[in-house]
C-alpha cells in the first residue's frame, strides 16, 4: 500500500551520472541565468543564478561529461538527480515518479517549495518575472524552463497533468491568461515534501491516549486490515454509539496496515491524496447521518488506498466498489473484568463492575479517568466506589440539549409505594443488573434476537411517585437518569425527530444511562388512520420509535397517566408495565411522615386524620409540605395542623376539588 511506482521516464533523457547536490530548483533555473560577458546586470539575484549555473558546469566537468550547450549540463545534471537525488529531494522524486508528474510539473513544485522557504529563490522569482513581478512562479516561467531543458509544450502538462487534478498544484488568479497565473502548492503538501509535520484544515491525526480495546475486537481489527490489503473492498465503516471508541478501533485497522490513521472532518482539502501517500496515512472519515439517509463518500483525488468511515448506527454509506460495514460490539463480561483491571488496578472490584454494568471500552476509559480524579480530590486510595459516584453524576456524558441529567440520588425511606408496585421494581433491578446474559443459559427460543435492553412503563395518575421511582431505580442501578427534553427532541421539519432520537439513542447506549421520557404518551402514541400528509409523517416518526426503542440496548423507562394511550404494538415490546395507583391511607400516612421529617408538631393523630381524609398523592403532598414550612418559617415555629391546612386547601383547589370536611383552613381538630 503506498509504495512509490516505478522511475518515471518522461524527462528530457540525459546521460547517466552520480548524484547531484543541487536540488531540482537550482538546476532549474540555473537555465535561466545570464550568460558571461552579456552585460548583464549586477544584481545579487543574477550573481544567485550564475552561481547555479558554475556550480552545474563544474558538475559536468568534474566527471569528465562533456556538453556543448548549458541545456545540455543541465540535462545531465537532471539525469543524476533522478539517479541519486540529494536527501531534501528524496520525496519530491519518489512523489514524481509515483504519479508519473512530467518534468514541468515536478519543477513546478520544486520552485513552489524552493520560493516559501528559502527568501533568495523568492527575490530571484521577482527578478526573473518582472514586469509581473511574483514571488511565486509563474506558468510561463516553468515552461520557458521546460522548452529549454527539452521538454516541450509544458503550459499543457500544467493544465491538465496529474499534479493539477490531484490538487498537488493551483493557479490563478482566473482573470489572468493562464501564462500569467501563479503556480502555488498547499502548504501541509510542501511541507510533507520536505519531511516536516503539518495538518491540512479539518485533518488530524490519531492519538496516543486512545481507550484500551478488548482482544476480540483487536482480532478482528486485524482481520478488517487483512481483508482490505487484499483488495477485496476500499472502504470499511466501523459503526458504533461511541465516538472515542469507533476512533480508536479505526486507528487500530489502519495500524494493522502499517499505517497511521488521517482523521478528516468536511469536504477533503486539495492536495490531500498525495499528502496521504507521502505521510503514509489512511483517511478516516467521521460521519453523523441520521436514519434513513444516504451519504455518497468524497472522493479523494490521488488516493487509491482503502478508506475507513466512522459512524453511528444509523444511515447507510455508497462508494464505487464494495463497502464492509462493522458494528462494534460490546465486550464480553470477561472482557469487561480486564479492561476495568486495566484500568483501576488489580484492587479495583472489576468483576462486580463488568457484571453489573455494561461498558463499552471507550466509557470504561472515561469513567476510570474521572474516578482518578475523584480519588485525589478526596485523598482517598481508588476503588468502585468513585466509579459509581462519578457514573451517576454522568461523567463524560453528552448528550447535548437533548436530555437533561437528574443527579440527586433516591433513597429507600424517600420512595413510598405498596407491596406489588415495589415487587415490580425490585423484578425490573434484577433483570436490568442480569441483562447481559441472562438469556445464555436458556432455551433456543430464549436466546434467538435477545437483546440486553429493558423498556419499562411507569403508569399512574398524576403524582403518584413514577418520576421519582425512576430516580430511584438509577440510583440502585448506579447509573446516571436522563429525562428526555421532548421540546429538544421533536422537530417540525420531516425527518429531524428521527434524526435527533437516533442521537440520542446511541449516545445513551453506549454510555449506559437510563433515558426517562416523561409524559411518553406524547411521542409514543398511538397510530392514526392516514387522512393527509401529516398522518403519514406522524406515522411513520412512530414506527420509527417502535422500532427503535426494540433495539435499544439500554435502559428507558416511560411515564404516562394512561396506558390506553399507546399503541398496542408498542406495550407489546414492554419488558415491564409497573402500575402506581393513588395512596391508600397506609400509604399516604407513610408519605407524610416521609415529607414531614423530625421537626414537626403534629401527633399521631394528627396524622392519622390527614392520611385518612385528605386523598391527595405524594407529590401534591410533597408541594403541601414545602408550603408549609414557608409558612412555618416565617412564623418562627414547626409546622402543626393549623399551617397545613392553607396549603391543603390551595392543592385542593388546583385540582379543582372540594376540600374534605375538617381540613378547611381555620377547622377545629
Amino acid at each position: 500500500m503506498n509504495q512509490p511506482g516505478p522511475p518515471q521516464r518522461n524527462w528530457p533523457a540525459g546521460q547517466a551520472a552520480p548524484g547531484v547536490s543541487l536540488s531540482l530548483a537550482e538546476i532549474a533555473l540555473a537555465l535561466l541565468a545570464p550568460e558571461e560577458g552579456a552585460g548583464a546586470p549586477a544584481t545579487p539575484e543574477a550573481a544567485w543564478l550564475a552561481q547555479r549555473a558554475a556550480a552545474v558546469a563544474a558538475f559536468a566537468r568534474d566527471r569528465g561529461l562533456s556538453a556543448e550547450s548549458r541545456a545540455g549540463e543541465v540535462r545531465l545534471a537532471l539525469a543524476a538527480w533522478q539517479q541519486a537525488p540529494p536527501p531534501d529531494d528524496a520525496l519530491l522524486l519518489e512523489l514524481s515518479s509515483r504519479y508519473r508528474l512530467s518534468f514541468a510539473e515536478s519543477v513546478a513544485l520544486a520552485l513552489a517549495q524552493a520560493c516559501e522557504f528559502t527568501p533568495m529563490v523568492a527575490r530571484v522569482l521577482i527578478w526573473l518575472q518582472q514586469p509581473v513581478a511574483e514571488t511565486r512562479p509563474t506558468a510561463g516561467l516553468v515552461d520557458t524552463l521546460s522548452g529549454r531543458a527539452g521538454e516541450p509544450n509544458g503550459l499543457v502538462r500544467l493544465a491538465a497533468g496529474a499534479a493539477r487534478r490531484h490538487g498537488m498544484l493551483e493557479s490563478g488568479p482566473e482573470s489572468r491568461p493562464f501564462c500569467e497565473q501563479c503556480l502555488t502548492a498547499p502548504l501541509p503538501l510542501l511541507l510533507a515534501l520536505g519531511g516536516h509535520e503539518g495538518l491540512p484544515a479539518g485533518v488530524e491525526l490519531d492519538v496516543e491516549d486512545m481507550p484500551a480495546l478488548p482482544p476480540s475486537v483487536l482480532d478482528t481489527a486485524r482481520r478488517q486490515a487483512a481483508g482490505l490489503m487484499q483488495g477485496g473492498a476500499r472502504v470499511l465503516v466501523v459503526r458504533s454509539g461511541q465516538q472515542s471508541e469507533a476512533r480508536a478501533v479505526a486507528a487500530r485497522v489502519v495500524g494493522a496496515l502499517g499505517a497511521r490513521a488521517a482523521f478528516i472532518t468536511g469536504e477533503p482539502p486539495r492536495g490531500l491524496g498525495p499528502w496521504l501517500w507521502l505521510r503514509g496515512l489512511v483517511p478516516v472519515l467521521p460521519l453523523t447521518m441520521a436514519p434513513g439517509e444516504r451519504r455518497r463518500l468524497p472522493s479523494i483525488a490521488g488516493h487509491h488506498g482503502p478508506v475507513l468511515v466512522v459512524c453511528g448506527l444509523d444511515g447507510s454509506i455508497e462508494a464505487s466498489g464494495a463497502v464492509v460495514q462493522w458494528r462494534v460490539p460490546m465486550p464480553s463480561s470477561a472482557e469487561r473484568i480486564t479492561l476495568w483491571r486495566m484500568a483501576l488496578g488489580e484492587d479495583a472490584d472489576a468483576e462486580r463492575l463488568a457484571t453489573e454494568h455494561r461498558h463499552a471500552a471507550g466509557r470504561i476509559a472515561e469513567l476510570a479517568q474521572a474516578a482518578r480524579s475523584a480519588s485525589a480530590r478526596d485523598g482517598e486510595p481508588l476503588c468502585a466506589g468513585h466509579v459509581a459516584r462519578v457514573a451517576r453524576a454522568g461523567a463524560g456524558v453528552d448528550l447535548g440539549a437533548l436530555a437533561e441529567l437528574l443527579p440527586d440520588d433516591i433513597p429507600d425511606d424517600a420512595l413510598v409505594l405498596s407491596a406489588e408496585p415495589r415487587l415490580a421494581l425490585e423484578t425490573m433491578i434484577a433483570r436490568c443488573r442480569l441483562r447481559d446474559e441472562l438469556a445464555a443459559t436458556l432455551g433456543a427460543a430464549a436466546r434467538v434476537r435477545y437483546r440486553p435492553g429493558v423498556r419499562a412503563l411507569f403508569v399512574g395518575p398524576s403524582g403518584t411517585g413514577k418520576t421519582l421511582a425512576a430516580g430511584w431505580v438509577a440510583t440502585r442501578l448506579g447509573l446516571p437518569l436522563y429525562r428526555v427534553d421532548l421540546a429538544s427532541v421533536t422537530s417540525k421539519y420531516i425527518g429531524e425527530t428521527e434524526k435527533n432520537l437516533a442521537e440520542l439513542f446511541a449516545r445513551a447506549e453506549h454510555a449506559e444511562v437510563v433515558l426517562l421520557f416523561d409524559e411518553a404518551d406524547s411521542l409514543f402514541g398511538k397510530r392514526t388512520d392516514v387522512k393527509d400528509a401529516n398522518d403519514r409523517f406522524a406515522n411513520q416518526q412512530t414506527n420509527y420509535l417502535l422500532q427503535r426503542i426494540e433495539s435499544f440496548e439500554g435502559i428507558s423507562i416511560l411515564t404516562s397517566n394512561s396506558r390506553a394511550r399507546f399503541d398496542a404494538a408498542f406495550t407489546r415490546r414492554l419488558d415491564a408495565i409497573v402500575e402506581f395507583p393513588s395512596p391508600g391511607p397506609e400509604e399516604r400516612r407513610a408519605l407524610w411522615v416521609a415529607h414531614l421529617g423530625e421537626r414537626h408538631r403534629l401527633d399521631i393523630a394528627a396524622l392519622n386524620r390527614l392520611a385518612a381524609g385528605c386523598d391527595l398523592a405524594g407529590g401534591h403532598i410533597r408541594n403541601v409540605v414545602l408550603a408549609a414550612a414557608a409558612l412555618a418559617r416565617q412564623r418562627g415555629t414547626e409546622i402543626d395542623e393549623a399551617a397545613l391546612r392553607v396549603p391543603i386547601a390551595a392543592e385542593y383547589r388546583k385540582l379543582g376539588k372540594p376540600v374534605p370536611p375538617g381540613l378547611q383552613p381555620g377547622a377545629g381538630p
